[in-house]
C-alpha cells in the first residue's frame, strides 16, 4: 500500500499531503520503512531461497 492512498484519521486528508502532525509522522515512517514494513532484502533472498528448498523437498517427496 502506499501513502497516497490513506487518509488521516485525525484530519481526514491524504496522508502523502501531510496536513497534519499526525500526516506528517505517518508519512515519514512510511518512507523510512518502505512498503514490506522495514524488512532488508537479505532477509527477503533468504526467505526466497528457504521457500525454494521447501516446494523442491515437497516435488521431491511427491514424485
Amino acid at each position: 500500500m502506499t501513502a497516497d492512498r490513506l487518509v488521516c484519521a485525525n484530519c481526514a486528508g491524504p496522508v502523502n499531503e501531510g496536513r497534519c502532525p499526525v500526516c506528517r509522522a505517518n508519512r515519514a515512517r512510511l518512507q523510512r520503512e518502505g512498503l514490506l514494513g522495514g524488512i532488508s532484502p537479505v532477509a527477503l533472498a533468504v526467505l526466497a531461497v528457504l521457500l525454494i528448498a521447501f516446494a523442491a523437498i515437497v516435488q521431491h517427496a511427491l514424485a
